[in-house]
């Protein structure tokens, strides 16, 4: 059983950073692409960035230049560094990550955490 925990989310005013933590626990070998997404109230869930194992990034165009995500292969953990955020940032942000499993690479998703700018 696998597992994806995020943390770090909150409320924070225009302007201000957040980081987000993605841990993947349970039968893991290896870890291939790790992504955020958001979803805001009312909106369909969508790319925020990903990441492969070897730490090639992807970025969608809202976020380039502000947000940064990174792993740690060891730890089975993705970051989502949030700076310079603004109200359309606030949204539920999901963690997902594509995990091997013994036919085929499964992706699996967090619970989500809360992400609030206030202006």
């Amino acid at each position: 059983q696998v597992q994806l925990v995020e943390s770090g989310g909150g409320l924070v005013q225009l302007g201000g950073s957040l980081r987000l933590s993605c841990a993947a626990s349970g039968s893991i070998l290896t870890i291939d692409f790790m992504r955020w997404y958001c979803q805001a109230p009312g909106k369909q869930r969508e790319f925020v960035a990903s990441i492969t194992r070897g730490g090639s990034t992807n970025y969608a165009d809202s976020v380039k230049g502000r947000f940064t995500i990174s792993r740690d292969n060891a730890k089975n953990t993705a970051y989502l560094q949030m700076n310079s955020l603004k109200p359309e940032d606030t949204a539920v942000y999901y963690c997902n990550a594509d995990i091997p499993g013994v036919v085929r690479v499964l992706g699996y998703w967090g619970q989500g955490t809360q992400v609030t700018v206030s202006s």
